[in-house]
């Protein structure tokens, strides 16, 4: 098939290598002037596992405007940002005020994809995280007859994109126009073997945004009971085991492994919006809120540990890491960048790093489970607390692995 992307940033463009390497021909128009010198160059600004060998090989063009794809293409998928204000992204305390995601730039999108259509019948693929009803409230209204709109979220994280999209569970399909959505069912059985499923507008842009509450859920409870270990002397690797093995009610045990909040640019800040939401809505329980307060208050329990241990042995403390999860270098929605922030309200004086050789005697807090940590010789006399429980022992230094019996 020709598709189509408008829309090539840090998600669109791996998203178009990976359906290149599909077979398909792949056409996409961005902005920003510098996306076509990623093509050029063969080179990406940010860390996405697999990407550069793809990208090496890439006859992905750059096109100089909306109209360009949208004459070309057979689809035209539009992965296009619905940013959270920076105080709903998880990185600091939310706030009392709850709002919805900002649809500007999407809907700024929709109109120029409809503009450059000129009436002609085209398939509108939308990848965009929305909140359930924007379709109905706010994306409806601007539809013409000709844009066949199918609403197709991806349930990815940045780092991992390609094998996200790749290898995933099943694939959404939000759809009013049956015609459209076999034409994605069609796509998709040349992307994967997954299962897709079929379903109205409203719903799936539920079930995007349900699954990432799900992760924050369950990183929660794991949390929470990473805290209890700590605090009873019980080896929460132990229940981690029991919990794998518990697969006809609790299934997997991914996103169950005790450590930080769960971060990025799609958990913290949906279950924010979701708040917002449920506050539209008259919920009886506000679960989400209560979801972001439980995050907050473990990372509030890391930083207040750390700040005992500090007055304990009079030493600095350090946090190591500012990514939202292991080996990747964005930082949108870090939960070490949450721990850092309670810190400074709190007035308590720390350091916060990416990547430094340890040189000092400190606490040193770990952040995010980057491997290299690991090989990091922390100075004799220093305290390294490891909410992860994978920094392996060091003579003359005091690991303590959070949810470990460390006695």
């Amino acid at each position: 098939m020709k598709i189509g992307i408008v829309g090539l940033g840090k998600l669109g463009f791996s998203v178009a290598l990976a359906i290149e390497s599909r077979g398909h021909e792949v056409r996409g128009f961005d902005i920003n002037p510098a996306v076509k010198q990623y093509v050029g160059t063969k080179s990406f600004p940010f860390r996405e596992e697999g990407l550069q060998p793809l990208l090496d090989r890439t006859l992905l063009e750059v096109v100089a405007s909306v109209k360009e794809v949208v004459d070309w293409a057979d689809i035209v998928f539009l992965p296009i940002q619905t940013p959270h204000n920076p105080k709903y992204e998880g990185v600091t305390p939310i706030p009392e005020e709850r709002v919805d995601f900002d649809y500007s730039f999407l809907t700024g999108a929709i109109k120029s994809i409809i503009k450059a259509a000129e009436g002609r019948e085209i398939t509108l693929a939308v990848i965009s995280t929305c909140l359930p009803g924007t379709y109905k409230d706010i994306i409806r209204p601007l539809i013409p007859s000709n844009i066949h709109y199918v609403y197709t979220p991806q349930f990815i994280a940045m780092g991992t994109v390609l094998d996200d999209y790749l290898n995933p569970e099943f694939n959404l399909i939000g759809v009013e126009d049956n015609g459209a959505a076999d034409l994605l069912e069609t796509f998709y059985e040349t992307i994967n073997d997954a299962p897709c499923v079929r379903t109205d507008i409203t719903t799936a842009e539920g079930i995007k945004v349900s699954y990432n509450t799900w992760i924050t859920a369950k990183t929660v409870i794991a949390n929470t009971w990473g805290e209890i270990a700590y605090k009873t002397g019980m080896n929460f690797d132990d229940i981690l085991k029991a919990w794998g093995l518990s697969n006809k009610r609790i299934l997997s045990t991914k996103y169950m492994d005790s450590g930080v909040g769960d971060g990025g640019g799609c958990h913290p800040r949906d279950n924010i919006a979701m708040s917002y939401l449920a506050e539209k809505v008259d919920l009886s329980f506000d679960l989400f809120e209560a979801l972001m307060f439980s995050r907050e208050a473990h990372m509030g329990f890391i930083g207040d540990t750390a700040l005992e241990l500090s007055q304990e042995h009079e030493l600095p403390i350090i946090i190591l890491g500012k990514s939202f999860k292991p080996e990747t270098d964005i930082e949108t929605g870090s939960p070490s960048r949450l721990l850092a922030e309670l810190l400074k309200r709190s007035r308590v004086g720390f350091e916060h790093f990416e990547d430094i050789l340890p040189q000092n005697q400190a606490i040193y807090v770990i952040g995010t489970r980057h491997k290299r940590y690991n090989d990091y010789r922390f100075p004799a006399g220093s305290v390294v607390l490891d909410p992860f429980r994978y920094i392996k022992e060091q003579d003359g230094v005091n690991v303590i692995h959070i949810g470990k019996n460390n006695g």
